[in-house]
Formats: C-alpha cells, structure tokens, sequence
C-alpha cells in the first residue's frame, strides 16, 4: 500500500508506541525509524554508536551554550558545524534533527519519539500522534517487555516519562503530551497491539 505521510509517534513509557510505530510502517509499506537514528547519526558524526545510545531522548543542560556559541539558528534549526565541545546529548540531537529532516524531502516514514513533530512541524504532510495507557497497563507492559522488578516498575515507568517530557520541552519549548500539539490522541489501555495499528491506519488513509 502506499503512503504520502510521515507519521510521528509521542508515546508514553510502556504504552506499545514502538510495537505499534513498526507494524503501522509494515502496514503502509514506508519506513521505520526510532533506534535506527542512533546509528544513523552515530555513522554520520563519527560517534561509536554506544556513547550515543547512553543520550538518546537524555537532556544536557547546555540550551544556553548552543545560542551562545550559534549552533541554533530559529529560522534552519541546528548545524552540524562548529560542536566540539558541546555535550553528547545534543551533538545526538542535531545529528537527529538534520536526518530527520533530510528524511522527511526525500521519503515517507513513521519515527518514533525524538522531537519529530517539532523538527516537522512546517511540512504539510505530517500526522502527528500521541499514543498513551493508563499506569497499571504501562506497568504491566514494562515489566513483561524489559524484566524489570516489579516491585520498582511503576518508579521505572514515571521516571521514563519524565525524561522523555524534559527531553521534548527541553528542545522544542512545547509541553509533551498536549493534547493541541497532537493530530490524533490514541489511549492504547484496552487496546491490542493490532487493533492500534487497524484504528492508525484507517485515520492515515482517511487522511489521503
């Protein structure tokens, strides 16, 4: 099937957002992008993949030093030039952002996570989503998907939407998970893997 839209996927720790990004990229037959940007921009900066994988979606506190030092230009958004001393996590960042982009030219995708309704948010043929679960699915998910302790999987689950809400205020100035910044709110907790995707891909098709 084809697709002429991009698809970004915000998602809460333990919702299914990545299982439910990657089944609706098979379904439209387009690309697929969450991981896969760490290595890509690793491979571009010449950074060993692992040093950035340790920043992914991670915040440094160095917004200043990049006006600063003129690494961020509102009107083009990051360069690539000029970052040898700034902090790993945005080197990742800008290094995610320029692909992101360059991407989003010349192909259409699903991404998940990283800003990318924000990096986007001046192309037309975006679709925007915020998928979200109540906490005790989320819990449920974490502890079935990563082994972790249950009894300090709830901790782990919060403090993962916490970094990930730091994260996107920190680059785009918006709040994450508002409702206005999203095209399509999906609340995944008495929902399938599939029947997700099913309810996405009807609204992208809707979409033309």
């Amino acid at each position: 099937m084809s697709c002429n839209k991009i698809i970004t996927i915000t998602r809460q720790y333990g919702s299914g957002g990545h299982e439910i990004g990657k089944k609706l990229s098979e379904r439209l037959g387009i690309g697929f992008y969450d991981k896969e940007l760490i290595s890509l921009a690793a491979k571009e900066s010449g950074t060993a993949p692992e040093i950035f994988a340790q920043a992914d979606e991670k915040v440094a506190n160095s917004l200043l030093y990049s006006l600063s030092t003129g690494l961020y230009n509102y009107g083009n958004g990051f360069s690539t030039g000029g970052m040898g001393d700034l902090p790993v996590n945005d080197k990742l960042y800008i290094y995610q952002h320029k692909i992101i982009k360059e991407k989003a030219e010349k192909e259409c995708f699903v991404v998940v996570g990283r800003c990318a309704d924000y990096m986007l948010r001046h192309f037309d043929n975006v679709v925007k989503v915020y998928i979200y679960a109540d906490i005790e699915t989320r819990v449920r998910r974490a502890i079935a998907r990563n082994e972790i302790n249950p009894s300090r999987a709830k901790q782990a689950v919060l403090k993962a939407d916490k970094n990930r809400a730091n994260y996107y205020s920190f680059y785009s100035g918006q709040k994450w998970g508002a409702p206005g910044n999203y095209d399509l709110c999906l609340n995944t907790t008495k929902l399938a893997v599939d029947q997700s995707v099913d309810i996405l891909e009807s609204y992208v098709n809707w979409l033309g």
